[in-house]
C-alpha cells in the first residue's frame, strides 16, 4: 500500500508513502507509517520540539531514552530498529488534507518532517536507513506551539500496545475540554467507525472492540465524560486529562498516522 485515504463528512485525508535518498545509491521507496510505533514517535518528536523550542531534533540518543521509558527497560536492537523504520516512513510521507465547501474544495499538502539527515546502519547484517537528525515543517511546528494538548506520559505508556487506544485517548484529550458544558456532543457509531474503524467491515464488530478500548482508555483518563449506547457516544465537557506537569504533547487535531495496528 502506497496511499492511505479516509473521508469523514466533508473532510478528506490522504497519506502518501514517499522516497528517501540512499547515501550510497538512488532514491528508494519507503512504506507508509503505521501502528503504535509511528504514533509514539509523534509523541516523542512533538515533546522534544516543545521542550527545546526548536524544530530541529537530534533523534538517536533521545529516542532510545524515550523507548526505555515506555518499556521500563533498555530496548534491544530489534525494538530500536522498529522505531527507526517507522521514523523514516514518517519523515518521507506526504499528507494531503482537503475540505469541501459549497462547490469548491480547500486543500493543504504538507509534511510533518521537512528535512532529515539519512545514515546507513546495519542490524543482524541487514542494511537499513535511519534519520539521525530531523527538522519539523514550519507550519507543523507553529501549529504545535499554538495548539498542542498535554498528555500524561504514564497514560501513553499504559496504552502503548494499542494503536486504537492511543488514538481514542488523544481524541478525547483534544475534544472534551472544548465542548459546551451545557450541551455536550453526540457522535453516532457510523461516525466513530469512519474515524477509528479501518479494517472492520461490520460496525457491530468495531463497536465490540471500541467499547473494550474505551474502557481501557478511561482507566487512564478517569475524568473523561463519555457514555455509549446503541446509537453512539455522548461526550460531555471534561477537564484536560492531566495537570500541566509530567506531560507529553500532541497536535490538537488528531490525524491518523497510518493503519490501525
Amino acid at each position: 500500500m502506497r496511499i492511505w485515504e479516509r473521508e469523514q463528512g466533508n473532510v478528506s485525508l490522504s497519506l502518501e508513502a514517499g522516497r528517501a535518498k540512499d547515501p550510497q545509491g538512488q532514491f528508494v521507496p519507503v512504506g507508509l507509517p503505521f501502528g503504535t510505533a509511528a504514533r509514539l514517535i509523534l509523541c516523542h518528536i512533538n515533546t522534544e520540539a516543545l521542550r527545546t523550542g526548536s524544530p530541529v531534533i537530534e533523534i538517536e540518543g533521545s529516542m532510545t531514552a524515550f523507548i526505555a521509558r515506555l518499556q521500563g527497560f533498555s530496548p534491544n536492537g530489534a525494538q530500536i530498529r522498529k522505531f527507526k523504520d517507522q521514523l523514516i516512513r514518517l519523515s518521507a510521507a506526504l499528507i494531503r488534507l482537503a475540505v469541501d465547501r459549497k462547490g469548491h474544495a480547500v486543500q493543504v499538502d504538507t509534511k510533518i518532517i521537512s528535512t532529515f539527515e539519512l545514515w546507513v546502519e546495519r542490524f543482524e547484517k541487514e542494511r537499513f536507513l535511519f534519520p539521525k537528525k530531523i527538522q519539523l515543517g514550519a507550519d507543523y511546528f507553529v501549529s504545535l506551539q499554538e495548539h498542542a494538548i498535554p498528555l500524561d506520559e504514564r497514560a501513553v505508556v499504559a496504552l502503548a500496545h494499542s494503536a486504537m487506544g492511543l488514538d481514542v485517548y488523544c481524541w478525547l484529550a483534544q475534544r472534551l475540554h472544548r465542548l459546551d458544558p451545557q450541551r455536550g456532543q453526540f457522535v453516532p457509531w457510523t461516525a466513530l467507525h469512519q474515524q477509528f474503524g479501518q479494517g472492520y467491515e461490520r460496525i457491530r464488530d468495531f463497536r465490540r472492540d471500541f467499547l473494550t478500548t474505551l474502557k481501557m482508555v478511561k482507566t487512564q483518563y478517569p475524568a473523561a465524560l463519555a457514555k455509549t449506547d446503541k446509537g453512539g457516544m455522548l461526550l460531555g465537557h471534561s477537564p484536560p486529562p492531566v495537570p500541566q506537569r509530567h506531560v507529553i504533547l500532541l497536535p490538537s487535531k488528531h490525524t491518523p498516522s497510518g493503519r490501525h495496528g
